[in-house]
């Protein structure tokens, strides 16, 4: 029996609330069918831009290797607001992944973000789109969240068409309203059917 593709799930996360992101994203991944979801982070990275983290971190994911990324058949990609940007350990993780952009090695293959901000006027949306920016220039196709979803209408706090996103509050420790919870199992799903609609093996 062949080996049933993966999506990768990628994220960088301090305080906690973008790994509970990845993991509803993960869980709606899984429920579009055989189709596994592997949640992997990157370490932080230092003042002078080195990994400075341990090799195996003390909880949560794993990290993130080259093949991890090479072989998977679709991406999420999930990262707290930075400035209205990406954490710097995820851009610094994106921007050594040369040599795969050089083989194209992710060219065609479905890829999703996720954020979330102190802030209800934080930099969502800009962070989204500029976390698809990378993606792009790998050749992936962006999956957004479409209208049909009721929540993204409904939803008060975190919820874009670009992708999933939460409002953390001033803290970070508000956790993720159900609108919020929707959307990403909505967006993890929709990212899991579409590839194994494109790998040929939906049923």
């Amino acid at each position: 029996m062949a080996d049933i593709p993966y999506a990768l799930v990628l994220y960088y996360s301090r305080s906690g609330a973008t790994a509970a992101m990845a993991r509803l994203i993960a869980r709606g991944i899984e429920q579009a069918g055989d189709i596994e979801a592997r949640l992997r982070t990157v370490p932080t990275v230092s003042p002078d831009h080195q990994a400075s983290a341990p090799a195996v971190p003390a909880e949560g994911a794993v990290y993130c290797s080259e093949d991890d990324l090479r072989y998977c058949s679709a991406l999420a990609l999930g990262s707290p607001t930075r400035f209205g940007n990406m954490a710097a350990a995820l851009k610094y993780f994106l921007d050594g992944t040369g040599a795969l952009w050089a083989t194209g090695a992710l060219v065609n293959k479905p890829a999703a973000v996720f954020t979330s901000t102190s802030s209800m006027h934080g930099g969502q949306e800009s962070t989204l789109l500029s976390m698809s920016l990378p993606l792009l220039h790998h050749g992936m196709l962006i999956c957004g969240l479409p209208y049909s979803e009721p929540a993204l209408m409904r939803t008060q706090s975190g919820g874009t068409p670009y992708g999933a996103s939460h409002l953390a509050g001033a803290n970070s420790d508000l956790p993720l309203s159900e609108d919020e919870s929707t959307l990403c199992l909505a967006l993890g799903k929709r990212l899991g059917t579409l590839t194994l609609q494109l790998t040929g093996t939906s049923s």
